[in-house]
């Protein structure tokens, strides 16, 4: 009997119990979404970094013997996630496993988390940025901030002002590495978000959404698990970011007024039964 008789996205992250983050939403979002979530961890986190105190347990040397017991089942995708990545190692072994699970007509989206505000993560170096390059390559949709946005393409970062024109130019480098589909996050618009969809098909628009509450952990993960699972389900990628950002914005809101702490990021449990599985 075939293991592959429903549609499946392999999510390559961290998984943080506590904080809202990386596989913890990653799961129940896209399981929501009618398809099955199969994570393959690059770390443990009792909760994320952004506490003053966690556990944590480094997977890498896992991670490839994990992943070879999928392809013992032959396990076929048809998405496949990655996000924060903490080494050169594990930058390899994620490109490996897109070459071994790849089939015509996966959809490969490609979070990276480099930096954000205009700077390096702290675990972050040149090397590393240089081997994300090469990562994105391998991509459909790259769902890169700003920051990272700029590093990727080598532009000097700034906060804000950015001109339409400055922005196609950025995305239209991404795009130019392989992703046929980017959207650049968290681009500050004054009182508005902005996010940038591009496609290589001609398609190039700035989202703008209002800004509500304050910045919370996990929401990168939350757009990026919305969008993978909508690129399966074969939503329009427009669409897609569009409902995404609205989406956030709603569970920010409930965040706010059930006063949950910012770094426990967006209460989307109170919301998902609001998030259409096909639009």
């Amino acid at each position: 009997m075939s293991h592959n008789n429903q549609k499946k996205i392999a999510v390559i992250n961290d998984l943080s119990g506590f904080g809202r983050c990386s596989i913890t939403v990653a799961l129940p979002v896209i399981s929501y979404l009618r398809i099955q979530c199969c994570p393959l961890p690059t770390s443990i986190f009792s909760n994320h970094t952004g506490y003053s105190d966690y556990f944590f347990d480094d997977y890498t040397s896992h991670m490839e013997e994990y992943a070879q017991k999928w392809n013992t089942l032959d396990l076929k995708f048809q998405g496949i996630a990655t996000g924060f990545l903490g080494s050169e190692k594990q930058i390899e072994i994620i490109r490996n496993c897109i070459h071994d699970f790849r089939e015509e007509g996966t959809q490969i989206l490609v979070d990276p988390v480099m930096g954000d505000h205009g700077s390096l993560y702290s675990k972050y170096t040149p090397k590393m940025c240089e081997e994300m390059k090469h990562l994105v390559k391998h991509a459909n949709i790259v769902t890169p901030n700003i920051t990272e946005a700029c590093i990727l393409t080598s532009t000097t970062y700034k906060k804000e002002n950015w001109k339409h024109v400055e922005l196609l130019k950025i995305a239209n480098s991404i795009s130019l590495l392989g992703p046929d589909k980017v959207v650049i996050t968290g681009i500050d618009l004054g009182t508005f978000i902005g996010n940038f969809v591009f496609e290589k098909n001609g398609l190039a628009k700035l989202i703008r959404t209002k800004k509500v509450g304050t910045e919370r952990a996990g929401t990168g993960d939350l757009f990026a698990s919305i969008l993978i699972a909508d690129a399966v389900n074969k939503v329009p990628f427009f669409a897609s970011v569009k409902r995404a950002a609205d989406f956030i914005k709603k569970c920010i809101l409930a965040s706010e007024k059930l006063n949950i702490p910012p770094q426990d990021g967006v209460c989307f449990e109170e919301l998902l039964h609001t998030l259409k599985w096909k639009i």
